[in-house]
């Protein structure tokens, strides 16, 4: 049998096994979305009563008291992701295995830090006078 360890919803992926239940992860999963309790509900077809205890359960196991800071603990923890940020993680594994010198993006040599050395000495110059 092949049990899933992640969900994922939209722009966000879940993963089971890190303290949450499968229905408050999907429900976290929505609100990270933006979607209201109505819209869960609906989505999930279950009662809009039935979402509000889920968060309020998921809420109590992450230790924080309103949603915003639901999804920012979630995040903090592991429990929750945008996908984002695994393209991210793809694209940063990628620029490391594949570290072709013709490829690399040639940088300025420092002359924005020179500019704004120099904008610091005539600000400091113009305060003392």
């Amino acid at each position: 049998m092949n049990t899933a360890t992640s969900i994922t919803v939209g722009a966000w992926t879940g993963y089971l096994n890190h303290g949450l239940a499968l229905r408050e992860l999907q429900c976290v999963l929505g609100i990270a979305m933006g979607q209201t309790s109505k819209e869960l509900a609906r989505d999930l077809g279950v009662q809009p009563e039935s979402i509000k205890k889920r968060v309020l359960a998921a809420s109590t196991k992450l230790g924080v008291t309103r949603r915003a800071q639901l999804v920012a603990e979630a995040m903090r923890q592991g429990v929750i992701s945008p996908l984002a940020a695994t393209l991210a993680l793809v694209l940063a594994v990628h620029g490391m295995i594949g570290d072709d010198q013709m490829l690399r993006v040639r940088r300025g040599s420092g002359e924005r830090r020179i500019e704004t050395r120099v904008a610091v000495r005539r600000i400091e110059a113009a305060q003392t006078v």
